[in-house]
């Protein structure tokens, strides 16, 4: 399946304000970049690298007044299907050393905490696959979904004191009751195909078996194509966009999803 995806961002900026940019899709094992453009109004020098979680990141410094940022991609991607029902809990000492990382407490997924409540989620499940998707149908449960919430993000522990949020606060949750019980699981930020109301998305990785499989708890039931953006261990690490100094605040924002013919 071909998707065309993008992101636009407008701010104001009462000073000139340093940003680092999650925004632009990398290829890989389940999506292929085919064609891409990348612009800032009015144009600023910027500077691209590649983080610790393999993400482009882009440097730059926004200038005074309105700034905005365009992003668009056409995308081959795998169709979502990702199902590995009874593939098997991988010990930590058998885990890849990439790996281990996503295994230990992070900002916004304080897994040492959760581990009685895991167990009991879990209760009855084949180790491994079975018990994340036990944990990603429990969260989609247990949390009222919000559309629009506070902007800033809040850990699984206070979502689940809540008992709502937006995406990222599921998929928060889902990834420390996993890594309470030692299965590696990271925070994927991305497009999803069909979403409504359409915006950017995030969801959650496990690794079991052999590989890393998607869940979503807050679109379960969502058989759609995503595109990655940012993995991370959180969504400290995966942002849109971090901006240093004043607060900015995007003015507009607008994201899109679609599906290209051949």
């Amino acid at each position: 399946m071909r998707l065309e995806v993008g992101c636009m961002i407008e701010m104001q900026c009462a000073q000139p304000t340093p940003l680092l940019l999650l925004l632009r899709p990398r290829s890989g094992a389940r999506q292929w970049i085919a064609r891409e453009s990348y612009s800032l109004t009015p144009q600023v020098p910027a500077t691209e690298h590649v983080d610790m979680f393999g993400n482009l990141c882009q440097r730059l410094v926004a200038p005074v007044g309105s700034f905005r940022i365009e992003s668009r991609s056409e995308v081959i991607v795998s169709p979502w299907e990702d199902a590995g029902h009874g593939e098997a809990y991988v010990p930590v000492e058998a885990l890849p050393d990439d790996v281990l990382a996503y295994l230990i407490p992070s900002r916004f997924c304080e897994s040492d905490r959760l581990g009685s409540l895991a167990n009991e989620i879990t209760y009855g499940q084949a180790p491994g696959y079975d018990q994340v998707a036990a944990i990603s149908r429990w969260v989609h449960s247990r949390l009222r979904y919000l559309a629009e919430s506070d902007p800033m993000p809040i850990s699984a522990s206070e979502a689940l004191g809540r008992g709502e949020g937006v995406c990222r606060d599921f998929a928060h949750l889902g990834i420390a009751l996993c890594r309470s019980m030692s299965i590696p699981a990271r925070m994927v930020a991305g497009y999803l195909q069909d979403l409504e109301p359409m915006d950017l998305h995030a969801w959650f990785e496990a690794f079991v078996g052999d590989r890393w499989y998607t869940f979503d708890p807050t679109h379960p039931d969502q058989n759609k194509a995503r595109v990655t953006l940012a993995l991370g261990r959180d969504a400290a690490d995966a942002p849109v966009f971090n901006q240093f100094g004043p607060p900015v605040t995007p003015s507009e924002m607008r994201v899109f999803v679609r599906e290209m013919a051949g």
